[in-house]
C-alpha cells in the first residue's frame, strides 16, 4: 500500500503546539515503566539507548517514564529520578540524543503518592490517610509537594528537554487529590471539585511561570478507576484545555474503543466524549491498546490530534517508521521471545519486569 492512499497518512504530518518545537509526526512514545535506571534516580545508559532508539525509530515525541519528583514519591525499583540536580548530567544527555533523532523530548513528572511501595520509601503518602498505611500530607507538605513538581520541570529545561508532562493519571498522587473518594481533605486541597484539582492548576502555572517561554507543557489524566469520577475528569479537561496553559492533554483511556464504565454515559467512547471538548490550540492525545496503524489512523479520524503507542512500541522500536511504510501495519502477535525484546533495547531489568506481563515473554526464552 503507497503512503498516498494509507488511512494513516494522516499520522505523519506535522504537529504544532502553543509553545516549544512542532512535532514532525502524530505518534508519541508513551511514558513506559521500564525500570533501568540507577537505584539513585540517574539515568543509566540502557535507559538511554532504549529512548535514543525510539526517537530513531521515528516518534515525534519520545517521553522518558515516569520520573519522581520527590524521593518518598518513587513507585517502581529502577525509576528514573528528577528530583536532584545530580540527575541533570545524565539527563542531558538524553535530551542531546533525542534532539540528533530529530524527536521531541519530554520528561514525565511524577509522584507515586499512597502507591509508593513501602519497601522503597517507608510510610508512603497521600492527600489522606490510606487502608494500605499511606499517611496524610500536612498543608506545608502539599505546597511542598506542588513546589517540587515545579522545580522538577525547572530541571528538565536545564537540561535541554523540549517540555514536561504532569502525570496526573493511574491513581498516583495528583491523581488522587483529584479524588472524590481518596481525597477526604477539609482544607483549600480537598472538598470541592474545584479545590480537589487546585494542586494541579497550581502545578501547571507554576511550570509556565518558571520555566522558558516556548517549553512545552502536557497533562495526562486517566477518567477511570482509582476512585475518579469520569464527570469530573471531563471537567478537569475541559479547564485545562480552555485556560491553554498547557499545549497537550494526554488522555489515558486503557483502551481507545471502549465505553465508560458510567452508565449515564455508556452511549459513546470515552474518546468520542473528550475529543468532543472545545480545546483551542490545546492539542488531545489518547493511549490504549494501539496496536497497529490502522489503530493509530482511528484515534485521528474521531478527532483527535496525536495516538500514544505503549506496548506496540516496545515491540517494535521504530513503529512509526513501519506504520509509514505500511499503514495496515500491527504489532508482532504476544507473547514474544525475551531475544526479540533484547533486540529491540530491553535491558535486563526491563525483561524481567516484561515478563511480570502475563503472556507478554514466552516461558522458554
Amino acid at each position: 500500500m503507497s503512503l498516498s492512499s494509507s488511512p494513516s497518512s494522516s499520522l505523519f504530518e506535522p504537529l504544532t503546539f502553543a509553545h516549544g518545537p512542532a512535532w514532525r509526526n502524530r505518534l508519541m512514545l508513551a511514558p513506559l515503566t521500564n525500570q533501568q535506571s540507577h537505584p539513585d534516580g540517574r539515568l543509566s545508559d540502557e535507559e538511554l539507548r532504549w529512548l535514543e532508539m525510539r526517537g530513531q525509530g521515528g516518534f515525534g515525541m519520545v517521553m522518558t517514564a515516569a520520573a519522581h519528583v520527590q524521593a518518598i514519591g518513587q513507585g517502581f525499583p529502577g525509576q528514573l529520578g528528577v528530583f536532584s540536580d545530580d540527575h541533570v548530567p545524565a539527563l542531558s544527555r538524553l535530551a542531546d540524543a533525542l534532539r540528533r533523532s530529530g524527536a521531541v523530548s519530554a520528561i514525565q513528572l511524577h509522584h507515586a503518592g499512597s502507591r509508593s511501595p513501602a519497601a522503597l520509601v517507608g510510610t508512603p503518602v497521600s492527600p489522606s490517610a490510606s487502608d494500605n498505611g499511606a499517611r496524610a500530607l500536612t498543608l506545608q507538605e502539599v505546597e511542598r509537594l506542588r513546589d517540587d513538581f515545579i522545580a522538577a520541570a525547572h530541571r528538565a529545561d536545564r537540561a535541554g528537554f523540549d517540555g514536561v508532562e504532569v502525570h496526573g493519571a493511574h491513581g498516583y498522587v495528583l491523581a488522587e487529590f483529584l479524588s472524590p473518594t481518596i481525597n477526604r481533605r477539609e482544607d483549600r486541597y480537598g472538598g470541592s471539585a474545584e479545590n480537589r484539582a487546585r494542586i494541579v492548576f497550581e502545578v501547571i502555572e507554576g511550570i509556565r511561570a518558571t520555566c522558558r517561554p516556548d517549553f512545552q507543557i502536557g497533562l495526562r489524566l486517566s477518567p477511570e478507576r482509582f476512585g475518579q469520577d469520569l464527570g469530573e475528569i471531563l471537567a478537569v479537561a475541559a479547564r485545562a484545555m480552555g485556560e491553554a496553559r498547557i499545549d497537550y492533554l494526554d488522555m489515558s483511556l486503557w483502551d481507545v474503543f471502549k465505553h465508560p464504565e458510567d452508565e449515564t454515559r455508556r452511549e459513546r467512547t470515552l474518546l468520542e466524549w473528550f475529543a468532543d471538548l472545545p480545546r483551542g490550540k490545546v492539542r488531545l492525545g489518547v493511549a490504549g491498546k494501539i496496536m497497529g496503524g490502522r489503530d493509530a489512523a482511528h484515534v485521528l479520524e474521531q478527532g483527535c490530534d496525536f495516538a500514544v503507542i505503549g506496548r506496540a512500541a516496545i515491540l517494535r522500536h521504530d513503529f512509526p517508521e513501519r506504520v509509514r511504510q505500511d499503514g495496515d501495519y500491527v504489532s508482532p502477535a504476544l507473547p514474544v521471545t525475551a531475544r526479540h525484546l533484547a533486540d529491540e533495547g530491553l535491558s535486563k531489568p526491563f525483561l524481567d519486569y516484561m515478563r511480570t506481563w502475563k503472556g507478554f515473554v514466552t516461558e522458554d526464552a
